[in-house]
């Protein structure tokens, strides 16, 4: 089972799929490293030599930031949007969408289930 930057790469994908479960690396990049090292996109992952292995990995940790360090880099990021007070920090902050999205309706991923409304008892007295 090959082990890449502290993810088991799963045995049966081929391997431009299996280095996608590396959080940081997408297709795109993915047959991007494959190209410059000319491993088969094609190959499964448990086909994979040692060598290719031990390739990939040095290549992955000398050039792209992956996985705890890149989810690192994203809180800090987030983090000094909220420090600083600017508006993409204060809907982090408010847990409200980022990108201008609508909220009156929709955005129930950001804003989490809805709460019911509080109903008064009784109406107006008669006399």
């Amino acid at each position: 089972m090959a082990r890449i930057a502290g993810v088991d790469l799963p045995k049966s994908k081929q391997i431009i799929i299996g280095l996608t479960y590396i959080y940081g690396i997408g297709y795109s990049t993915s047959k991007e490293i494959l190209s410059r090292l000319g491993i088969d996109q094609s190959i499964k992952t448990d086909d994979l030599s040692d060598a290719d292995i031990n390739q990939i990995r040095r290549l992955i940790d000398s050039d792209y930031k992956v996985e705890g360090e890149l989810r690192t880099e994203i809180s800090m990021d987030i983090k000094r949007l909220m420090d600083l007070g600017c508006y993409r920090g204060l809907r982090h902050r408010r847990s409200l969408p980022v990108h201008g999205q609508r909220t009156s309706t929709n955005a129930r991923t950001r804003k989490g289930p809805r709460r019911a409304a509080v109903k008064k008892k009784g109406g107006a007295k008669k006399k």
